[in-house]
């Protein structure tokens, strides 16, 4: 059946119902991603729902740091309707559109579960809309609204519990939707012919006195840029208002020896300089579905609903060099004028960049 509550407001954009979307492209999702963290960065919490209209899948993940130990519970099920935003023991509710929702996670046998409800800090904002191609097929359209905001309710891992509240429990959250590859992997074709030119990705959104900033670049190895942005957007207790750009986004980034992996950074938003010292680093990618594992990907069809659940022991060299890929820091930003703020810094460097003395794959 295609209808459903969606249907009874007047949000349609084609001619058909809400379940179907405009593209017959495979890669269309819908997609939230939420963190959650406290300012130290002993514990950091990564959540996502994502819904893939044209693959007929609905999955959501959730995964925890706390320094020793790396643990993902994941679900996925056969889409139905768009409005029932639950997979297994995931639910979100949105209690106040652009502003106030609600994550859940129930008990499990994974030793992670929660119910959190987040505020925003300031409004949400449209960023730059994303378009790259690859031999003339666009591979990613999007758009993405981002916010900084605070948490509160009950977070239960690795048999401790948690009470969260607003005064020390921050994050950021985006809600993304368009094309970017998803699922399970296409025949190459003519992309088989060739490396990609490599991917360059900074995003940092997060909080500071009155304000949010937010900053993303992706480049090309040669520093061709596919995405730019570098504002700042007052919180609502500071009367909220539309994101104020502040230059050019331009960056300074010390590798820690050997990887890929940033020790320290300066991020300049035109004349602006904030440094950024990386407090604990998540790799996102491993075992949520973001294309590092061969069995999970997001948007790939597992069954009617499967729900599954991993842990990697950071203790040991094992599970240390299992965590490769995409980085989720929970990071301290400085400003000039004395201001300490903390959020998300999330990096990739795949392939050559030799403005960082990256050369080859």
């Amino acid at each position: 059946m295609s209808l459903s509550p969606f249907d009874d407001l007047p949000v349609h954009q084609i001619a058909e119902p809400i379940r179907h979307v405009a593209t017959s492209d495979r890669n269309f999702y819908d997609r939230f991603y939420f963190n959650c963290h406290t300012p130290d960065g002993d514990l950091f919490l990564v959540m996502g729902m994502g819904v893939y209209p044209n693959l007929g899948v609905t999955d959501a993940f959730a995964v925890i740091n706390d320094r020793r130990s790396h643990t993902v519970v994941r679900a996925s099920r056969e889409l139905g309707d768009r409005a029932d935003l639950s997979v297994g023991p995931f639910r979100i509710e949105v209690l106040e559109g652009l502003r106030r929702l609600r994550f859940v996670l129930e008990a499990n046998e994974w030793g992670l579960d929660f119910d959190l409800t987040w505020d925003g800090f300031d409004p949400a904002h449209l960023e730059p809309r994303h378009l790259d191609r690859s031999f003339g097929r666009v591979v990613i359209d999007t758009s993405r609204f981002a916010q900084t905001g605070s948490w509160s309710g009950v977070l239960h891992s690795a048999g401790r519990t948690y009470e969260v509240a607003p005064d020390r429990w921050q994050g950021s959250r985006d809600r993304s939707w368009g094309v970017r590859p998803i699922g399970e992997p296409e025949p190459p074709g003519i992309h088989g012919t060739q490396m990609l030119p490599g991917f360059f990705w900074i995003y940092a959104p997060f909080r500071a006195g009155d304000r949010a900033m937010y900053f993303v670049t992706q480049e090309r190895p040669d520093g061709e840029r596919i995405l730019e942005e570098a504002s700042f957007v007052r919180s609502f207790a500071s009367g909220g208002g539309e994101p104020a750009p502040i230059g050019r986004p331009e960056h300074e980034l010390t590798f820690i020896e050997g990887t890929r992996e940033i020790e320290r950074a300066v991020l300049r938003f035109g004349d602006f300089e904030v440094r950024v010292t990386p407090l604990l680093r998540m790799h996102v990618g491993i075992g949520t579905g973001y294309g590092f594992d061969a069995d999970w990907r997001h948007g790939m069809y597992q069954g009617a609903l499967v729900v599954q659940g991993k842990t990697w022991d950071l203790t040991t060299q094992a599970g240390q060099d299992a965590m490769y890929g995409l980085v989720d820091s929970v990071a301290r930003f400085d400003l000039p004028d004395g201001t300490t703020g903390f959020g998300l810094f999330e990096y990739l460097v795949l392939g050559p960049y030799p403005r960082y003395g990256f050369e080859s794959w």
